[in-house]
């Protein structure tokens, strides 16, 4: 069993490495939160969001326009931990299902896994900060 995790993790970083390589641009840090945040993405978001951030045909939004995340940088740490309801529009489609949030996630969980949607399914280049996320969260309505 201990094996099988040990060449689990071996080859889920291999594959972030690989992945991240070509992009020179990112840091080592934050290539480290976006490793760290898919794990968190896989257990908490992918079912709905898919493998590849590509959504579920109306149901759920994909997580891949950049314009988007980049507009709500500010609020996304909010809609992780506390979810969603309503109309919202992304890539020109309209979505109103409401996602549940996901209380049980720290700041810094918080801030790995948007790091990983951020610059594996957006363009940015750039980690968020816990404390970045912590004062994102005071913010909440």
């Amino acid at each position: 069993m201990i094996t099988r995790y040990f060449i689990g993790s071996i080859a889920l970083v291999s594959m972030l490495y690989f992945l991240f390589s070509c992009n020179t641009d990112l840091s080592v840090e934050t290539m480290q939160y976006a490793t760290n945040g898919q794990k968190i993405y896989v257990k908490h978001c992918q079912n709905c969001h898919g493998a590849n951030g590509e959504g579920l045909g109306k149901l759920y939004p994909p997580l891949t326009d950049a314009n988007f995340l980049n507009e709500n940088r500010s609020k996304l740490a909010c809609i992780v931990k506390n979810g969603m309801s309503g109309e919202i529009k992304v890539n020109n489609t309209l979505f109103n299902q409401q996602m549940p949030g996901v209380p049980e996630l720290s700041s810094v969980d918080i801030a790995y896994v948007l790091t990983y949607v951020t610059t594996y399914f957006g363009d940015s280049k750039t980690h968020f900060k816990k404390e970045e996320i912590e004062g994102f969260l005071k913010n909440c309505k």
